[in-house]
């Protein structure tokens, strides 16, 4: 039967929420409250660059995400460069993972990572192959800093916390070991080519939004973009969104947005998404003429005194030549100390780290802080359900699940609410 549906947001979560529910034949209707979809990947135009508003990878892993791209139009290959997992350093080291199945893959990568000693590369082995043999499962309370206490000091250093912060945004001692080794899991042991990286060479909103709400309009879904619901209230056996009535509807807002809009109807489920609490992401674009960095992108030393763990060559991704984005995640402390100082930090630090590889000076273009990027992800921590009432559902990254904030968290719980419809 076909449902009269209302999708609440327009990010990566409520646009496919939107493509199912319509691909399933319901009378969809879009509300987004800013002039443009995307949400938290998205484009930011900034003078004559077109920029993103962070930097996200996905992984070969990532199959409800790449499925839709592609219903609504887009090629993953053409806009994505596929490549097998290489975490390189500026010094040419790092780990690097072959094309083939992915447990000998990881275990070839590992033993011909350079700068570690062979004890430290056999216990890393031997710990991955414990959690494999548990089926990656741990007590809920662990931290991932608890997890990889037994490591070597230069594994813990140069992969589990730089892979830590890239994939929970929170720091290594304060991040759920449990949704850690879920990552690891299916981002190095799922199937071949699940642990490969996908760097978008296109803009953020080329890769899915935009194609998205083409595909919706011309399928005959009604978009109301700069639209911040007001009212959302119970009748009868429906919903109420500011005074138009829908059989059910699906909350694709961030979780304040969430909390405020259900605090009336459902009190228990809006504290528990107002409960939350964030981290931030900078992103510092630089720009160096003429500069091509050995990889589209290198993992760097990060410190109390240099605050990117990550840097991409956008010029090696369909962008300017020589642009740079360094990447801050669990910025916590540096949004404290000022955008200045955490420019300057990264100035050095880019100095510092990539000297061998600068062609010119780097010049500071923009600096871009989401300062609730994704929700703290802690041990034990209790996420909001997704279910919040009848014919009332939230999708996105925070819902209760068993990924991090990450593209594909969102999508697929938006795939699971758009099933459940009715």
């Amino acid at each position: 039967m076909a449902l009269r549906v209302a999708v609440i947001g327009a990010g990566w979560a409520g646009l496919a929420a939107a493509v199912e529910a319509r691909t399933a034949g319901h009378a969809v209707t879009v509300f987004e409250m800013a002039p443009q979809p995307g949400g938290r990947a998205r484009d930011v135009p900034v003078r004559d660059l077109q920029l993103d508003n962070g930097q996200h990878i996905l992984i070969g892993a990532y199959v409800q995400t790449l499925r839709l791209m592609r219903q609504v139009g887009v090629d993953p290959e053409q806009v994505l460069l596929r490549m097998p997992l290489r975490l390189a350093e500026p010094d040419g080291r790092g780990l690097f993972l072959p094309a083939g199945a992915p447990a000998l893959a990881f275990a070839r990568g590992v033993l011909g990572r350079a700068g570690w000693p062979l004890p430290a590369r056999l216990g890393l082995l031997a710990w991955a192959g414990g959690w494999a043999a548990r089926g990656f499962r741990c007590a809920p309370g662990l931290s991932v800093a608890q997890l990889a206490a037994g490591l070597d000091e230069s594994v813990r250093r140069d992969l589990i916390e730089p892979l830590c912060v890239a994939a929970l945004n929170t720091p290594a001692d304060q991040a759920s070991a449990t949704v850690f080794l879920r990552v690891l899991k299916d981002a190095l042991f799922a199937g071949p080519g699940s642990s490969d990286l996908l760097l978008p060479r296109a803009g953020l909103g080329t890769l899915f939004p935009q194609p998205a709400w083409i595909w919706l309009q011309q399928a005959g879904a009604a978009l109301h973009a700069a639209h911040r619901v007001r009212v959302l209230r119970r009748e009868g056996r429906g919903w109420s969104v500011d005074g138009a009535a829908y059989d059910d509807v699906l909350l694709a807002v961030r979780p304040g947005e969430a909390a405020r809009l259900t605090a009336d109807a459902v009190p228990a489920w809006s504290a528990a998404a107002a409960a939350l609490h964030y981290e931030p992401i900078v992103t510092v674009y630089l720009r160096s003429p003429g500069t091509r960095l050995p990889e589209p992108m290198l993992a760097l030393p990060a410190d109390a005194e240099a605050p990117a763990q990550f840097v991409f060559d956008r010029g090696q991704l369909g962008g300017p030549d020589g642009l740079l984005a360094f990447v801050i995640s669990g910025a916590q402390p540096w949004v404290e100390r000022g955008r200045e100082a955490t420019l300057q930090a990264t100035l050095q630090q880019a100095r510092r780290n990539l000297r061998s590889h600068l062609r010119g000076a780097p010049e500071p273009v923009q600096s871009i802080t989401e300062r609730r990027a994704t929700f703290r992800c802690t041990p034990g921590l209790v996420r909001p359900p997704s279910r919040i009432a009848p014919g009332l559902q939230a999708v996105g990254d925070y819902v209760d699940g068993p990924y991090p904030a990450t593209l594909e968290g969102a999508v697929l719980s938006a795939v699971q609410a758009a099933d459940r419809l009715g």
